[in-house]
């Protein structure tokens, strides 16, 4: 996608693209570096090369973001004596190391301005200001070996400390987080409501009202570099910045800081209307080039248009009618061998480090009645009513501890209700007992009461313990944990039952993970099973069936989706899981086109608690409708016409343009209206004045055409009508 983005963003008027260096992306394990795939950061710079613009480097290496970890790799927080962002010397080091090996990388394919690249500006560290008291004098250290650091690498460029105080600096594409790479409980979507959407797509009126401000701003470069500037009060909440050269050029910027009110303003014996909060360029002192608060750009009405798969003509079966899926279905529980037992709980990060989202966390509870203590089967060591530690369980697994519990003196013939009370610092968990879903409770600091129902004999409780991106920012948040901390079992008539005194089974990530079930041999595994009907909840039984199909892993040969529009994955009747396409982790669920193949592509769908997996669409991103709306008073001059010769502001009409996205053209009109129209784009309505022959005007101008300017003439609008106002012109079009 990067051509295409770089490109837009340039067509909008941008002249250069800033982006981060992601640490945890690149330096996998200290010293294992990756620069493979969507981290080429040569590559990408050398993008932006191409297309002729500059590039801002965001080294950080801490970056904040939204991004998993703030993009600090995990594994440094293991190292020994780490304290992240502060004057701290395992800390210092591992960043040093890392910032001199990207600016070394960079320096020898010569990218930085200095040697003749397209780098102009390089960053280190990133919105400390926020925290530096919080680490008191340490910070304050921190902050100035980082600018010492920063300029010891010799770059000959300028180094920045970008400071955040309360919104995101601007983005203009911030496109998608994919795989697990997006923070805490953060969205796999970067976007921000962008000028560039996350699939690529210029969002108008934004990206048409800033490429018109680009130019503007273009058009005034020279006097603003080498001009004198002069403040100028033109009356309360008024004002105009004046710059001026000794060659005559002046660009003057008329303002209106009032939010309310337009004004009229009088400058250089003229006059002028400001909009309330709105800034007029003047690119001449003369001649208003753009208003911040007059919109002409054309608008879209963009959908998602839903795709049924289409099974691949190289798929086993070859029917295109019905899809043949592959299923896995995992066991709810530790599978093979727990990594590790331990009695009570243990932190979920720390026990991952991240390398999943998964932690399986079981525990065995027996019930059992007074007859049952004197079985063979059992060798007690103690009994008081309360947990009994036995060497082994033969009916069980041998040589593993479990645990015993007798529920008062009766016997017990039938299931019992009960509550199982947990705590947990998050991020998610999906409670089973005897395989059987219980709930599913989610959030930070977590506290949970889940009815379930035990029997007598063995009942396993087991907890899938889950993470939902790490922390991305934050004092000392390298040390915010997750996981489950409390659990008991409340209801049984002995009182309430505390687990964090049982042996507890660990066991890290899902069958299918360690399986590589979505990737290369993987793929081809064994427990793959064919199927024409993949497991999907039923109605009415929902949550039993649901246990029977529970982590249900999907795969299915598909072709890709028709046309070129931007691509999503419709998860609607799913819950929540994870998603591949071709071995790339899409997250959740945007697909870029470049990661299908012509055919044969395969989608693997991990689904945590059930869904209907044939309800499962492409969505394609489809701009269904295009609009403008102008004004007789709209700005008249536009940067592409103009020159350096004096222009009257009644010289040129104002014109509504409509463009159509790459290879449509304009194939209907939907509306058309002069006079008074009213309402937004796709549901223009008429007012009381109307030309009648506003649609066949249209038509006429821009039928069947890619482009097209629909002057606010008299020759095409009978400007008799609503006469003493301003009209307008409002049109919606269909592009095929």
């Amino acid at each position: 996608m990067w051509p295409g983005l770089v490109q837009l963003a340039k067509e909008g008027g941008v002249n250069a693209i800033e982006s981060y260096v992601f640490w945890n992306g690149h330096e996998l394990s200290p010293d294992n570096f990756y620069f493979e795939g969507r981290f080429d950061l040569v590559k990408f710079v050398k993008t932006v090369q191409q297309a002729g613009m500059y590039m801002i480097l965001r080294i950080g290496p801490f970056v904040a973001a939204e991004w998993n970890y703030g993009g600090v790799p995990v594994w440094l927080h293991y190292v020994p004596g780490t304290v992240f962002r502060t004057d701290n010397e395992p800390w210092k080091y591992y960043m040093q190391k890392f910032t001199t090996y990207i600016v070394n990388l960079l320096k020898q394919e010569k990218l930085f301005a200095s040697q003749g690249g397209p780098i102009i500006l390089a960053q280190i560290e990133n919105e400390y200001g926020n925290y530096e008291p919080s680490y008191g004098d340490g910070g304050k250290r921190y902050a100035q070996w980082c600018a010492k650091m920063a300029l010891s690498q010799n770059i000959g460029v300028p180094w920045i400390m970008c400071q955040q105080w309360d919104t995101p600096d601007p983005v203009y594409h911030g496109g998608t987080n994919f795989g697990r790479t997006a923070g805490d409980y953060v969205t796999t979507s970067y976007d921000y409501d962008a000028p560039i959407d996350e699939y690529g797509l210029a969002r108008f009126p934004k990206w048409g009202h800033l490429k018109e401000l680009h130019e503007a701003i273009k058009l005034c470069e020279k006097t603003l570099v080498n001009g004198e500037r002069t403040n100028l009060s033109l009356g309360p909440s008024l004002e105009a910045d004046v710059y001026t050269e000794t060659s005559g050029a002046c660009v003057a910027f008329l303002s209106n800081s009032d939010n309310k009110t337009d004004r009229i303003v009088q400058f250089r014996n003229m006059t002028y209307n400001l909009p309330a909060w709105s800034v007029s360029i003047l690119p001449d002192c003369k001649n208003v080039e753009f208003n911040s608060a007059t919109v002409g750009s054309q608008s879209f009405v963009v959908d998602m248009v839903s795709e049924e798969l289409q099974q691949s003509a190289s798929s086993s079966n070859g029917d295109l009618k019905t899809l043949q899926w592959e299923v896995c279905v995992e066991k709810p529980g530790i599978w093979g061998e727990p990594d590790f037992n331990i009695t009570g709980f243990v932190d979920h990060i720390n026990t991952t480090k991240d390398t999943t989202d998964y932690l399986w966390v079981t525990t065995r509870l027996f019930l059992l009645t007074q007859n049952q203590l004197h079985t063979p089967f059992f060798k007690i060591i103690a009994a008081h009513n309360k947990v009994i530690t036995v060497f082994s369980c033969s009916n069980f697994i041998l040589n593993l501890n479990c645990s015993l519990y007798l529920d008062s003196n009766e016997i017990l013939e039938n299931n019992i209700s009960a509550v199982l009370s947990l705590k947990s610092k998050g991020h998610a968990l999906h409670v089973f007992v005897n395989q059987e879903l219980q709930g599913s409770p989610s959030g930070t600091d977590l506290t949970a009461e889940i009815p379930i129902s035990l029997k007598a004999g063995r009942n396993e409780i087991a907890l899938l313990s889950m993470t939902v991106g790490l922390t991305s920012a934050g004092t000392l948040y390298e040390w915010v944990g997750a996981g489950v901390t409390s659990a008991e079992v409340k209801g049984l008539k002995n009182g309430t039952l505390d687990l964090a005194d049982f042996t507890w089974f660990y066991k890290i990530g899902l069958q299918g993970e360690h399986l590589n079930l979505y990737k290369g041999d993987g793929l081809k595994s064994s427990n793959w099973i064919s199927t024409a009907e993949p497991p999907k909840q039923k109605p009415l039984t929902w949550y039993k069936l649901m246990f029977c199909h529970l982590l249900v892993l999907g795969k299915v040969l598909v072709d890709a989706p028709s046309n070129n529009e931007p691509i999503g994955l419709d998860m609607i009747h799913m819950w929540k899981g994870l998603a591949w396409l071709n071995g790339e982790q899409i997250g959740r669920y945007h697909i870029p086109r470049s990661w299908f193949k012509p055919s044969g592509n395969v989608l693997v769908i991990f689904e945590e608690r059930g869904g209907d997996p044939t309800q499962i669409r492409f969505s394609k991103r489809k701009v269904s409708s295009i609009c403008c709306v102008v004004s007789d008073d709209h700005l008249s001059i536009s940067a592409q016409s103009w020159t350096s010769a004096v222009k009257e502001p009644n010289d040129i009409k104002p014109a509504a343009r409509l463009g159509c996205p790459d290879s449509t053209r304009i194939s209907s009109i939907k509306f058309a209206s002069f006079g008074d129209p009213s309402g937004a784009c796709g549901s223009y309505t008429r007012g009381d004045c109307h030309d009648p022959n506003s649609v066949s005007v249209v038509e006429k101008i821009c039928l069947n055409k890619s482009v097209c300017d629909i002057k606010l003439t008299d020759e095409n609008f009978n400007q008799a009508f609503c006469p003493n106002t301003v009209r307008r012109l409002a049109v919606e079009a269909v592009c095929g």
